[in-house]
């Protein structure tokens, strides 16, 4: 594949190493608005975007690459209030786009083991659930993408609970703390706590590196498909 990646921070980078060990080539990489100015055409000759910027200017970069033709998967979180827009967009367009708040192989699993314990334990009250994500001090966004994947799927696996929140949680709140410090990729604890004892599954990433693979698979499985997607379509969960 000939990749563009839009962002070239830390993840940009780990990608980019990514790609080269599976025999991909980086043909373009845009990191500012005067990379855009000087580069824009080139995008048209890649087969896939990889955007890994921050949420201010992701949409944007979504629209680009949809006005190009060219397949985006997007690893920016933060952005997800206008998801809706965009995929009504995407589609409208014939246009491609795979987006994860978490592109980890692992951190997916933990997403469908997550969903099972809230459906479980829907009939024991009991239970209440609370969450902690750290991450490094780069990131931007509190709660994370990650965070927030797994708050909304307690929402939906458990009727007792409505929304998530970082203050006080009322009762049919699920309380998520946001951590930030150095050099931490990511971990995120799910808690559930009763009087009598406490049921906790937590992943914790080692590096980037398995989100940066994550990424890479992504791009090389839209290939030829048209519509939105995510995870859960590449691993069939």
């Amino acid at each position: 594949m000939k990749i563009a990646l839009l962002g070239y921070g830390k993840m940009g980078r780990e990608i980019e190493k990514i790609a080269i060990e599976y025999n991909h080539s980086i043909r373009l990489v845009i990191d500012n608005d005067k990379d855009w100015i000087e580069k824009a055409e080139q995008l048209k000759e890649c087969d896939v975007a990889i955007e890994f910027s921050i949420p201010a200017i992701a949409i944007e970069n979504i629209r680009k690459c949809f006005d190009a033709g060219i397949p985006v998967v997007v690893g920016t979180t933060g952005w997800y209030d206008h998801f809706q827009k965009i995929s009504e967009l995407c589609i409208s367009t014939n246009s491609t786009l795979f987006y994860a708040s978490n592109f980890s192989i692992g951190v997916n699993i933990f997403f469908d083991i997550n969903k099972r314990l809230a459906s479980l334990l829907e009939t024991y009250p009991m239970y209440a659930p609370e969450m902690v994500e750290i991450h490094h001090i780069q990131k931007l966004d509190a709660p994370s993408g990650t965070a927030i994947t797994l708050a909304n799927d307690i929402i939906a696996s458990n009727s007792r609970y409505k929304k998530y929140t970082a203050a006080e949680p009322e009762s049919d709140e699920i309380h998520v703390q946001s951590i930030r410090e150095s050099n931490v990729p990511g971990t995120h604890t799910v808690t559930w706590n009763s009087d009598i004892d406490k049921i906790a599954i937590t992943h914790e990433a080692k590096s980037r590196r398995g989100f940066a693979l994550g990424a890479v698979m992504a791009a090389s499985w839209i290939h030829g498909r048209k519509g939105v997607f995510t995870m859960k379509d590449m691993l069939n969960l």
